[in-house]
């Protein structure tokens, strides 16, 4: 797969308008970032690549909703920790999960399969998305993720993430620990 030299900021060239929103709030919020373009990154295996170039493990991102849809969650964990529906529905009280549908995702965070972000949280102003994060995402100094496009990747201050970014969405996350 392609990845491109890391580069400090926002790409000059226009981008679709899901990622270009998601860099002109970064600017807008003052949260600096690194970025690598790629090919399609489709699995946790292609960014681990990605992530050796970008210098910061990338989220593995998880929407979530139990089976009537009542309640829909997006886990943002370490790449290559397991994930387990039963545990993660026993800490969060919640019945049994299943992933969220492509229709769902492209309604609630404006992504579609594969492109899940904490960054797509900015599209749910509704606040309809629980967004619950792994202990070992929050204790990181950096947090990787795709700007709502898997074809792309960022490194962010975890902390502006926690601090600037979620405040302004309005998203109070949980906690987990898997």
């Amino acid at each position: 797969m392609y990845i491109s030299p890391v580069f400090s900021g926002a790409p000059q060239e226009a981008r679709p308008d899901v990622e270009q929103r998601v860099y002109e709030l970064l600017s807008e919020l003052h949260i600096s970032f690194d970025r690598v373009d790629h090919g399609p990154a489709d699995t946790m295996e292609d960014c681990v690549a990605i992530s050796q170039v970008l210098g910061v493990d990338i989220c593995k991102n998880l929407v979530l909703t139990p089976r009537n849809r009542s309640a829909f969650y997006l886990l943002c964990l370490p790449g290559d920790k397991h994930f387990s529906t039963k545990d993660f529905s026993r800490q969060i009280g919640s019945s049994r999960l299943s992933f969220a549908s492509g229709e769902d995702m492209e309604a609630l965070l404006g992504v579609h399969p594969g492109s899940a972000s904490i960054l797509g949280l900015m599209n749910d102003s509704e606040h309809r998305v629980t967004l619950a994060l792994d202990r070992q995402v929050i204790e990181s100094e950096y947090f990787g993720c795709h700007p709502c496009r898997n074809t792309s990747s960022l490194r962010l201050k975890t902390a502006d993430v926690l601090a600037v970014f979620l405040k302004h969405t309005g998203h109070e996350p949980i906690l987990v620990d898997l």
